[in-house]
């Protein structure tokens, strides 16, 4: 037992503190934060937009087609811009479109970290715009007559009072979605950003021994979603609370 606490010890200090290895592993989980949270960001302002595109088209199409106006039209080619985004993001795999937007796109730029935070954005918001959607889809037409009856239009009713309701009723799939993103980040080293994952593979190249270093990443990553996990759980039972 005593040789294998001294085989753990040179273990550790050969991966984490020789070289200040443990940098490695600091540094990329600083990236990999960074990432996840301007994709989040990105990723909600888009399903927000395309989520009310949709289900404003979905309520209301067949009472618009009687008018044939010009609103009409547009929302009609909004939803349909909007069904190719959904196909095209949630058909192909997100490394795919993180490599095409590196290399083709965002070409020009050698800043990883901002190319795989749009990418990643992009990516979720087809995802948060369809959750988004089937919340708005749920809620009672009570609701958007009652944001009529005060006096806003359909844009400030779903603004002001139908998309606050649907974040609290999706609030637990959207939590989902957003570890699933937190994790997809992961192939950022696909296009040589150093996150989390490629800082414990630098480490595993550099000494040898895997043990260490891609537990200490997959700890991480634990750690980071039952910490997520628990903040959700706080702001789900405070928002109960204010119902009562």
């Amino acid at each position: 037992m005593e040789l294998v606490f001294l085989s753990l010890k040179e273990q550790f200090i050969l991966n984490f503190v020789t070289d200040s290895r443990w940098k490695y592993l600091v540094n990329g989980l600083g990236k990999t934060l960074t990432i996840a949270f301007y994709a989040v960001l990105i990723g909600t302002v888009i399903g927000v937009i395309v989520a009310i595109i949709r289900s404003t088209y979905d309520k209301n199409y067949e009472a618009m087609a009687r008018t044939k106006s010009f609103g009409y039209y547009l929302l009609k080619i909004l939803n349909a811009i909007s069904k190719i985004y959904l196909t095209v993001f949630r058909g192909t795999p997100v490394v795919v479109q993180l490599l095409i937007a590196y290399f083709i796109i965002f070409s020009f730029t050698t800043n990883g970290v901002m190319v795989a935070s749009i990418a990643f954005g992009i990516n979720s918001g087809a995802y948060v715009a369809e959750i988004l959607r089937g919340g708005i889809m749920s809620i009672d037409n009570g609701q958007f007559e009652a944001g009529r009856s005060l006096g806003f239009n359909y844009l400030q009713t779903m603004l002001y009072i139908i998309i606050p309701q649907v974040f609290k009723s999706v609030l637990p799939t959207l939590l989902n979605e957003f570890i699933a993103l937190l994790k997809e980040t992961s192939v950022s080293g696909y296009v040589g950003i150093v996150d989390l994952t490629k800082g414990g593979d630098i480490i595993r190249g550099r000494t040898f021994s895997a043990f260490m270093p891609l537990l200490a990443v997959a700890a991480i990553y634990l750690i980071l979603v039952m910490l997520l996990t628990y903040l959700t759980g706080r702001l789900e039972r405070r928002l109960r609370n204010s119902e009562k």
